[in-house]
């Protein structure tokens, strides 16, 4: 695609999928301006960058779509120096949005191959504050209350308790809970005292993060 054309897309994509879908964050909207989508595609992809699909980055992974991008940037509020922690680093476009946003970002991806690529592409744009790591980070040991935001960019069948102990207080998680054809975006947050909030935001449909934790289900 030309130039003119990808600035063209990138401009609906913002001003007619994500700013009517109550994404009214400034600084949200205007890092999806700023950070390059179709650099995170296979070349085959550019032209599909910025519509509302789930492009396929290999290892049979998908991105998220850009307004489930936005939402979820939206949710966890990032601010110059939170400490972030995200869980499927994928293409590593919100990685390079969480950092742009001011994050300090960890980010786990359980693909090496992925994780490579995804680093080839921040290198490339000079993207800074991101520690790019091929791991399992369901699994992962951390320090508690170590994380002021947590992305987690697949779903969970059950809601992940375990990840509430990585919140700082004030801190936030995205995370999308339950199984297809119904799954529920959750913003979880700590106040100061150190109590959980949740809040159930949208529902949507995420591919399940490899490595989670099956299902409960009751038999009577």
């Amino acid at each position: 695609m030309l130039v003119n054309d990808l600035e063209t897309a990138r401009f609906n994509m913002v001003e007619q999928q994500i700013r009517p879908n109550e994404v009214i964050d400034v600084r949200v909207l205007d890092t999806l301006q700023a950070v390059p989508r179709e650099r995170f595609v296979a070349d085959e992809y550019v032209g599909l960058a910025f519509a509302d699909i789930a492009a396929p980055i290999g290892e049979g992974q998908q991105m998220m779509t850009p307004l489930q991008e936005a939402r979820m940037l939206q949710a966890l509020d990032i601010h110059p120096g939170d400490n972030v922690l995200e869980i499927g680093t994928g293409s590593g476009f919100v990685t390079a949005c969480l950092a742009r946003l001011g994050g300090i970002v960890t980010s786990y991806e359980i693909h090496a191959a992925l994780s490579e690529s995804a680093a080839h592409r921040l290198q490339s744009l000079a993207v800074k504050n991101v520690e790019m790591v091929a791991g399992d980070g369901l699994n992962a040991s951390f320090a508690p209350a170590s994380f002021d935001a947590v992305a987690v960019t697949g779903s969970l069948p059950d809601y992940p308790e375990f990840l509430e102990t990585l919140l700082a207080p004030g801190g936030r998680m995205f995370v999308v809970v339950g199984e297809a054809p119904t799954m529920t975006a959750m913003l979880v947050s700590r106040n100061a005292d150190g109590e959980i909030w949740k809040e159930n935001l949208f529902e949507t449909v995420l591919p399940v993060l490899e490595n989670a934790r099956q299902p409960s289900h009751f038999v009577f």
